[in-house]
């Protein structure tokens, strides 16, 4: 009995063998193979998430130094600009200024103008009066009109 039993469980434990290996065992395998495939996909994803994240900073970084040269093109643009404002203001002025001189300037000789001629008046008026006084008879219109232009000619 026990070489009948030993060959018996011997054939037993074959077709339990033969009967994991056909039913149970490719089953086994597919598991393990759609687990490995499912590890390496996560793998794969996370390896190209890590790439994206890469390629993500480095153009954060690009724009960013774009951005730096674009506010530093700007400031330098005010401040031309602010320095041409300056240069025009200046040049206004200095326009402003050359016309109100010369206003002033107007000014004052037509100023040195009017005193000249009413300082003619007076000396023509003093001197038809000393002569009045000299000759003591009066000097009739047309010779004081005369005698007032040859005396402001001479001035």
């Amino acid at each position: 009995m026990s070489w009948v039993t030993m060959i018996g469980q011997s054939i037993a434990f074959f077709i339990f063998v033969w009967f994991c290996w056909k039913f149970i065992w490719p089953f086994l395998i597919g598991a393990m193979r759609e687990r490995q495939q499912t590890i390496a996909d996560g793998l794969e994803a996370a390896s190209k998430a890590q790439r994206d994240l890469e390629h993500a900073e480095a153009r954060a970084e690009e724009i960013l130094n774009e951005a730096r040269a674009e506010a530093r093109g700007i400031v330098d643009d005010a401040r031309g600009q602010a320095a041409q404002m300056i240069d025009n203001a200046r040049s206004d002025a200095e326009s402003e200024r050359e016309r109100i001189l010369k206003a002033a300037q107007a000014d004052v000789a037509q100023e040195v103008n009017r005193a000249k001629e009413s300082l003619r008046g007076e000396v023509a008026d003093l001197a038809v009066m000393g002569a009045e006084r000299i000759l003591e008879a009066s000097i009739d219109r047309e010779r004081h009109d005369a005698l007032l232009d040859r005396v402001a000619a001479e001035l």
